[in-house]
Order: C-alpha cells, then sequence, then structure tokens
C-alpha cells in the first residue's frame, strides 16, 4: 500500500514540476520584465500614451475588441432556427355521439422556434399533438384555443391558426334510400356491359346537423370498375363500396352516413347480336347519273351493348357521301356507333359505289296514304279524286328503273298537328331502294279532317 502512495506522490510531483518548469517560471519572468521596463521607461510611455496617433490606434483596438465580443454574443442569440410543421391534425375532445362540430380545422401548421439541435430532438420525441377540449360547451357559436404539447421546454411554438370560432349543433339522423353509380364504366372492356348492381343493403342513417340533412336528396354507393380484377362475364362481389351523400344540384352534403359502406354484387354480361349493314347514299350525283350498285366488303358485324339498346337494332347504317360523283368509286367508312352500343366486331368497311346514266319514268295512279292522324279520333278524306291518288317519278340506272314494283312505291302526307278542317298539306314519296329517287308530280293536296 505505502508502495502505491509513493508511486502516486511521485507522479504528482513530476506534474507539479512540468508545470513549475514551462508555465509558472516563463509567466513570471515575462511579468517581471514588464515591470522593470515600465520602470526605466515610464517617461517615455507617457509621452506616447499622450499623442494623438497613439491614441486614435488604441481606441481602433479597443472598439475591434468590443465588436468582437458582441458580435459573438449575437451569434449566440441568432443561432435561433425556425421550421414549420404543416398540416399537423387537430385532435377534438367532445361527445360526437350528441353533436356535431363545424368549423374546427381538421389540421393546422406549426412553427417550432429555437436551437436545431432542440428542433432536431423535437421531432423525433413523441408529442400528444394539437389538441382542443369542447367538454362542456353546448349548442352554438364558442371561440376556441388549440393547444400543442411539446416535451421539450427549450423551444417555442406557434400555432396557424392558434384560435378558432366554432358552431355547436344538436346531432340527429335520418333513414334515407341508397342506389348507385358506376364510375369508370368507359373503362371496362367494350364488349363487356354492367346488367345489374346488387347492393347489400337498401337504406342507410344519416347523421348530421339538422339543417345539413335537410339538403341530401340522395345516398350514393360508388361501384368504381377500376376496382374490378380481372372483369369478365359473370357476377363479381365488391366489398367496401364508399357511400356519399349528394343534394339536388348533385353537390356532396359532408354528412356521418351509417355504414360508411356497403358490399355490391356486379352482374356482368356480353350481350351481342348479328345485324346487316345499310348502305345509305348522301347527297346528289352529278347530272345525269344514277347509281346501279351499291355493295360493301362485309355484309355483316356483331355489335355489343345492353340488351335494351340491341333488341332494337335492326340493321347498322352506313352513310356514302356520293356528292358531285360522275363514275364509281370505292368508300373506306368508319362505323358509327349507335346508342346503347359498346362495340363492333369491324370498325371499317369498304363501300364500292357504280355509277349509270340516269333515266326517268312515271307511275301513275300512286294513292295517298295518310301518316300522324288520331284516327281514334278523327277520319279523313281527299276533297277531290285529283287529291286521293299522285303521279310518281322515279330516277335511276335503266335496269332497276325497268324492275320496280309500284307497289314499293309510297306516297303520303304528313297530318301531325292538323284538327278538324280542310287543309293544304305536303305530298311526300319513298321507296324501298335507296338507289333511286322519288318525287311526286304534285307537290300539295287538299283534305277534310273531321271528327268521328
Amino acid at each position: 500500500m505505502k508502495k502505491i502512495f509513493r508511486k502516486i506522490g511521485k507522479l504528482f510531483s513530476h506534474i507539479g514540476s512540468f508545470f513549475d518548469k514551462w508555465l509558472i517560471t516563463p509567466i513570471t519572468k515575462v511579468i517581471l520584465k514588464i515591470v522593470d521596463v515600465s520602470k526605466k521607461n515610464g517617461k517615455q510611455l507617457e509621452r506616447i500614451i499622450g499623442k494623438k496617433q497613439t491614441l486614435i490606434v488604441i481606441s481602433l483596438i479597443l472598439a475591434l475588441c468590443i465588436f468582437y465580443l458582441i458580435d459573438r454574443e449575437s451569434s449566440a442569440m441568432i443561432d435561433q432556427y425556425a421550421e414549420v410543421l404543416y398540416n399537423q391534425p387537430v385532435e377534438a375532445t367532445y361527445n360526437e355521439e350528441a353533436y356535431v362540430v363545424e368549423g374546427l380545422p381538421k389540421t393546422v401548421d406549426i412553427t417550432l422556434v429555437g436551437q436545431k439541435r432542440h428542433i432536431f430532438l423535437a421531432k423525433q420525441s413523441p408529442s400528444e399533438g394539437v389538441t382542443v377540449d369542447l367538454t362542456g360547451l353546448k349548442t352554438g357559436q364558442h371561440k376556441v384555443e388549440l393547444k400543442y404539447s411539446q416535451r421539450l421546454k427549450s423551444l417555442d411554438y406557434r400555432l396557424d391558426p392558434s384560435s378558432v370560432t366554432i358552431t355547436i349543433y344538436d346531432k340527429v339522423s335520418a333513414t334515407k334510400t341508397l342506389s348507385y353509380d358506376v364510375l369508370h364504366q368507359d373503362n371496362l372492356d367494350s364488349k363487356l356491359n354492367i346488367e345489374d348492381v346488387e347492393l347489400d343493403r337498401s337504406e342507410v342513417i344519416v347523421k348530421g346537423a339538422d339543417y345539413k340533412l335537410k339538403k341530401v336528396a340522395t345516398v350514393k354507393a360508388l361501384v368504381d370498375v377500376d376496382d374490378f380484377s380481372n372483369p369478365e362475364a359473370g357476377e363479381m362481389t365488391l366489398k367496401n363500396v364508399p357511400l356519399v351523400a349528394y343534394d339536388t344540384n348533385g353537390k356532396v352534403v359532408d354528412v356521418e352516413i351509417v355504414p360508411k359502406s356497403v358490399t355490391a354484387k356486379v352482374t356482368i354480361t356480353s350481350p351481342s347480336k348479328e345485324v346487316p349493314l345499310e348502305i345509305i347514299p348522301k347527297g346528289d350525283l352529278a347530272f345525269g347519273k344514277a347509281i346501279k350498285s351499291l355493295s360493301s366488303s362485309v355484309n355483316q358485324v356483331t355489335i355489343y351493348g345492353s340488351e335494351t339498346a340491341l333488341a332494337s337494332i335492326t340493321s347498322l347504317p352506313v352513310e356514302v357521301d356520293v356528292t358531285g360523283l360522275e363514275q364509281g368509286k370505292d368508300f373506306t367508312v368508319t362505323l358509327k356507333r349507335p346508342t346503347g352500343v359498346t362495340e363492333i366486331s369491324i370498325k371499317t368497311v369498304t363501300v364500292k359505289v357504280v355509277i349509270d346514266d340516269s333515266i326517268v319514268k312515271e307511275f301513275d295512279n300512286i294513292s295517298i296514304a295518310t301518316e300522324n292522324l288520331d284516327t281514334s279520333k278523327y277520319k279523313v278524306q281527299a276533297l277531290s279524286e285529283a287529291d286521293s291518288k299522285v303521279t310518281v317519278i322515279v330516277r335511276g340506272s335503266k335496269s332497276i328503273v325497268d324492275s320496280i314494283d309500284p307497289s314499293i312505291i309510297k306516297a303520303y302526307v304528313d297530318l301531325k298537328d292538323l284538327g278538324v278542317g280542310e287543309h293544304e298539306v305536303d305530298v311526300k314519296v319513298s321507296g324501298d331502294d335507296v338507289k333511286l329517287s322519288y318525287t311526286s308530280k304534285v307537290k300539295k293536296v287538299k283534305v277534310r279532317i273531321s271528327e268521328k
């Protein structure tokens, strides 16, 4: 033990000798020299210090020293940073089953002010966030303060906004019928069709302020086609279909909906139908010319769409503009989809038009029919024999005109919106063959309408 203390004593003795030799002794010598010089040259120092230039230099040195000290202090003060935490959620405490709160922001911005390291620590440490306690407040308007809990007291913080004016309403509820909308239906394969959507409930409960519930016109389940995985013909089930409330103008009404989502069973079909193409020439040919034949590279196509739409379609019209045509020509025509048709098996067809010289032939004693007359209330008769029949002029290719059957020529008058009395009406003529043109020699006839 004595040896240990002896070694420790020697260690401290060496340390003392080191400081004495290299620090204390040199400093003491310097101080003694300065004192000795000042005694010998006291008067000379007084003369130097008394000079104006010396005072300016000393003042400048002192000013620089003071500036350095102030700068260090200001740097310490300026060493403050600010960082903004955007969109921090606000947590409100109140009876959500009994009240509705409006005017309370969902998020606020928090500005933290302090040293950079403290801000870093604050961001890493847990916090209770932004809170507001509405417990005990009744219906009506209130101004409330938002609070931010931060464990680091070395930081200052500012909330934007820090206080808000809120309105508290009594929460009421109502039952609404549930319907649905199909979103992004255009993204579905054009050969597929959503035939039916069946929801797992027909009614929902909406909750909120009374004035908002009065705005709710409908609640819809939003069935999104983009949520289908590999859609194909058959039944598909979609879970968690969101519900949205709308007013009469189609704007979203912010109310609570119970439940928040539903399950939908979607029936997807792929109805199709084969229909012939009906080539329809449009416009007038060159003078003296007629269409001898019309043919298409395809005679029929398959169309897809809803069953209702397909049921009403018997043919697919293909319009060809033959205005001013003097000789035969091949047309490439893009097929147009009728209303309710989502896809056509062929997109374009080639229509061949053959031109011939035109001839004219008259067909006498074509009886005039009537259209758009309520025969349950009225009856109609021509005022004379000449008003009951007309001569029809048919223009077209000789081979077609010579073989025409007069029974396919239809002359008629349109009596729509006409009442009891005598009327002069236009004569209209039509025929089954679109390659021919039909006109009546007599443009108008007189008829009498009377009650039955």
